[in-house]
């Protein structure tokens, strides 16, 4: 059996995805790069499609996931806030969570897949 479980969790502010696994992907991408255009690159997206990922997701916070700088000498860069590394970890640990709770009931439907 070849299947993989994965979470799909999600968190609105109305109609709009305030956070979910690709926003929290953008952030840990940005950790680790440094910057937005960096993620995008590591992620396979365009520089656009991550900068609007990451306006909607500072748009539906209080305060900004990412700090960003821009150009001069060695060029622009971006950084999680302490609210960006709240995000990630405590998304992550509510999908640990999850899969350690449901662990019995993840088994039992992956039994019914071919």
């Amino acid at each position: 059996m070849n299947s993989q479980v994965k979470f799909r969790l999600r968190f609105y502010t109305n109609d709009t995805i305030a956070i979910g696994p690709g926003k929290v992907e953008l952030l840990e991408a940005i950790g680790a790069a440094g910057s937005i255009s960096g993620a995008a690159r590591q992620l396979g997206m365009s520089y656009r499609r991550a900068w609007l990922l990451l306006e909607e997701l500072n748009g539906s916070l209080r305060s900004p996931a990412v700090s960003t700088t821009t150009g001069g000498p060695r060029g622009g860069g971006a950084s999680l806030t302490d609210v960006g590394q709240a995000i990630i970890a405590h998304y992550r640990s509510i999908e640990a969570l999850a899969r350690q709770t449901a662990a019995q009931d993840i088994e039992a439907l992956m039994q019914l897949l071919h």
